[in-house]
């Protein structure tokens, strides 16, 4: 809510996870949420994710969309684990060319912070067609 509300808004990280929890037991589903400035323990938390046979990955890679190489490689590792890449802001418009979109099942950008609630849509989509096949 503070970083360029031009661009993001002002919904806090506090409201929208709230926002996402709530969803998510609207659902019945479990929910993980996890914030990191740092590449290396988001990676850590994707392989942590899949070895407990976590069942899907919603993500907004956020500073990493621009080179984190490492993350996108650690994606394409765990290939058959369904991941849904977030954006607030319509990256094509801003000229953003996400790394690590190519190994996401689909990304959805560009509607705020709708755009996490139309992600955990299209990964319970995704979940409900069964096992992944990425390619």
């Amino acid at each position: 809510g503070k970083r360029e509300p031009e661009h993001y808004g002002t919904t806090t990280a506090a409201a929208l996870d709230e926002l996402m929890l709530a969803e998510a037991a609207r659902r019945g589903v479990e929910l993980d949420i996890r914030y990191t400035n740092v590449e290396g323990e988001a990676i850590t938390w994707i392989y942590d994710a899949v070895t407990r046979g976590v069942d899907g990955l919603l993500m907004n890679p956020a500073g990493f969309s621009h080179a984190g190489y490492a993350l996108r490689d650690c994606l394409k590792a765990v290939r058959g684990f369904p991941y849904v890449e977030i954006h607030i802001t319509n990256t094509e418009r801003r000229g953003i060319k996400p790394v690590t979109s190519g190994e996401a099942e689909g990304v959805i950008a560009g509607f705020g912070i709708d755009s996490y609630l139309l992600a955990f849509d299209a990964m319970m989509r995704i979940l409900a067609r069964g096992p992944s096949a990425k390619g």
